[in-house]
């Protein structure tokens, strides 16, 4: 596995350093009236890559923040839900004994299933 991230990274910097020797022709960007730069466009393109995996990022820390703080806000929600789960499985468990007993009654019904268990 080491050596695949290592080809993995190795193949993304080559093609970054590639990609940066292609492109190195003066950019002009204008930020507001008034407010410009010029850089080259490959500096231009990795800057503005590198922003947009850093906003990615922080929304993704932000993210996992807020869900923290809202499971801490209502932790007897969370044990209201986990309840509710159980009783609905003890649910299904009753449904289904209950199912089986009638399937049982039914002559048709309880010879074909013996039959496909068999099988």
């Amino acid at each position: 596995m080491k050596q695949l991230n290592f080809l993995l990274i190795f193949s993304f910097g080559l093609a970054m350093v590639m990609f940066t020797l292609e492109n190195t022709a003066p950019t002009t960007v204008q930020f507001l009236p008034g407010l410009s730069a010029t850089l080259p466009l490959a500096a231009l393109l990795l800057l503005v890559g590198g922003i947009g995996a850093t906003a990615a990022w922080v929304f993704a820390v932000w993210t996992g923040v807020v869900k923290r703080v809202e499971s801490q806000v209502n932790p007897g929600e969370v044990e209201a839900q986990q309840v509710r789960i159980r009783e609905l499985e003890e649910d299904v468990q009753r449904y289904r004994a209950a199912v089986d007993a009638q399937l049982g009654l039914l002559p048709a019904a309880g010879e074909s299933t013996a039959q496909s268990e068999a099988a």
